[in-house]
């Protein structure tokens, strides 16, 4: 068993030292997939890479227990939670776009309505994205850690216990699916 192992086998029965040594060791490869995840398409100022692996981490600190059983289900699972953090940052700038608690003002503009804004693409892929999982569970992972994680195949592959060729088919099918929905 490698050291991370060890060390989540630790911090899963509560030991917090264990914790933290798992986020220094595997805190290049999260930033890693956090840069993955940001650096499709512009840059959109929802999150950046330390601030996204750094809310990770918080997120982790919140749950009573850790469920991982190894360093490929950390990182999966670590997806997982960025996609949360993403999810949710499109969401605040949705509302802050819309105004917030700002009074409304009606701009005479006819360009301004017509913009997607990026948040408006990770809530639409989102949403997408819990229809898929409603149809195949593994579909959605497969996507979850390939769009908002990040991940390669065989990344992917080795935390589902999959083979790669079956994480491409996977997403593949995924992708279609995904497309049709998106387009309604």
């Amino acid at each position: 068993m490698g050291e991370v192992t060890l060390l989540i086998g630790r911090a899963r029965v509560g030991d917090r030292e264990a914790f933290d040594r798992i986020f220094e060791l595997l805190y290049p490869e999260l930033r890693q997939i956090a840069h993955r995840r940001l650096a499709r398409g512009s840059r959109d100022g929802l999150i950046e890479t330390t601030a996204l692996v750094n809310e990770c981490y918080l997120k982790f600190l919140q749950r009573e227990t850790l469920t991982p059983a190894d360093r490929s289900h950390f990182l999966a699972y670590s997806a997982t939670v960025m996609r949360s953090i993403i999810v949710d940052a499109a969401r605040v700038a949705q509302t802050d776009r819309r105004g917030g608690d700002m009074e409304q003002v009606t701009l005479d503009s006819e360009l301004i309505g017509t913009l997607p804004a990026a948040s408006d693409e990770i809530l639409d892929v989102h949403t997408a994205l819990e229809a898929l999982a409603r149809m195949d569970e593994r579909l959605a992972r497969v996507v979850e850690m390939r769009y908002f994680g990040g991940m390669e195949d065989a990344e992917i592959a080795e935390a589902l216990g999959l083979s790669a060729r079956t994480v491409r088919r996977d997403w593949d099918k995924a992708r279609l699916l995904l497309a049709h929905a998106l387009k309604t």
